[in-house]
């Protein structure tokens, strides 16, 4: 299908609606501090109406890490649904203009394109409620086997885990890409998730994944242990590659019987956290695609995630192009 990718991914598209919030407010609307929560249309037009001053953005995880990497000059494309209205429209413009190769046919009827509604408290902290709207339709059907097969790099969102049709598009996806010599990356995307999903998430981690992003909290709650040491060390029995991020602390990044602790990159200011563990997925999968060592691919994909904390929303606003080059020139961990 067309000339050969770098890196596809396969999510939930979504339209990001982000506003400011105090803590207060999550628990007056019931949202859990930090978390994505699962809520039905009704619910969403609540919470919208919460969202005052709110900037309507294309999102979703894996979507915002596609068009990181495509920005870092990588080969993108993706797999996602939208409903075929003005939301859709709108997500298939955004992603398409970022040179993200999005061949995913909208649906011409059922559930509207998904909408994340997006708390933004005064510590930068995101706390999401998503309806996951057309989402809920990607299906087996939806993965084109020669799509996923013109990439080496497959990046999957966990939060695929919670639609069935959606879990089993993974899984074609995933026996796809491995069958064509690929390699297959996976996004815990949030902890809470994790708990939904802990056991089929384990055996397919132990088994199917390649390579593991994860933060601290998600990576503890996978192996139900109390510490990064001890999630580190179940992560890299499991897997190729991992890379673990610890917020201010940096990341891990493990592999290839090699270790290295990665610095944040240094921000004036922490605005939004929103979209980080995207950006920082998308700078190490750019790496990868390159050949980078794995130090280099983390320092990155720290550099690509320092900018998008800068400010709000998920997506870069700044050229991250010369980050690559700036990659190199950062002292080794």
């Amino acid at each position: 299908m067309g000339s050969r990718l770098d890196v596809i991914g396969i999510g939930n598209a979504i339209v990001d609606v982000v506003a400011r919030a105090p803590d207060a407010l999550l628990a007056e609307v019931g949202l859990a501090k930090g978390s994505m929560t699962l809520i039905d249309a009704a619910r969403a037009d609540t919470l919208r109406a919460r969202a005052e001053a709110a900037v309507e953005v294309s999102g979703g995880s894996a979507a915002n890490t596609m068009v990181g990497a495509a920005r870092l000059g990588s080969a993108a494309g993706y797999v996602g649904k939208v409903r075929g209205d003005a939301a859709g429209a709108a997500f298939r413009h955004d992603i398409e203009a970022a040179g993200v190769r999005f061949p995913t046919p909208a649906a011409k009827a059922g559930a509207p394109t998904a909408r994340c509604i997006i708390f933004v408290t005064p510590d930068a902290q995101r706390t999401m409620g998503t309806h996951l709207g057309a989402c809920v339709e990607l299906g087996p059907g939806d993965i084109d086997p020669a799509f996923i097969a013109s990439a080496p790099l497959l990046y999957l969102e966990g939060y695929l885990w919670d639609p069935p049709a959606a879990k089993e598009a993974f899984r074609k996806a995933l026996e796809i890409a491995h069958g064509a010599g690929g390699r297959v990356c996976l996004s815990l995307s949030d902890s809470f998730c994790v708990e939904r999903h802990r056991a089929e998430l384990r055996a397919l981690v132990a088994d199917e994944i390649d390579v593991l992003f994860a933060n601290e909290d998600e990576a503890m709650a996978l192996y139900e242990v109390g510490s990064f040491e001890a999630a580190l060390a179940a992560a890299r029995d499991d897997c190729a590659i991992c890379a673990i991020t610890r917020s201010e602390k940096g990341s891990v990044v493990a592999g290839q019987g090699e270790a290295h602790t990665i610095a944040a990159a240094p921000v004036a200011r922490v605005v939004d956290t929103t979209g980080a563990g995207d950006l920082y997925a998308a700078g190490f999968l750019a790496g990868l695609a390159r050949g980078f060592d794995l130090a280099r691919c983390g320092r990155l994909a720290a550099l690509a995630a320092g900018e998008i904390i800068g400010h709000a929303g998920a997506r870069p606003e700044a050229d991250i192009a010369p980050f690559v080059d700036a990659s190199a020139l950062l002292p080794a961990s």
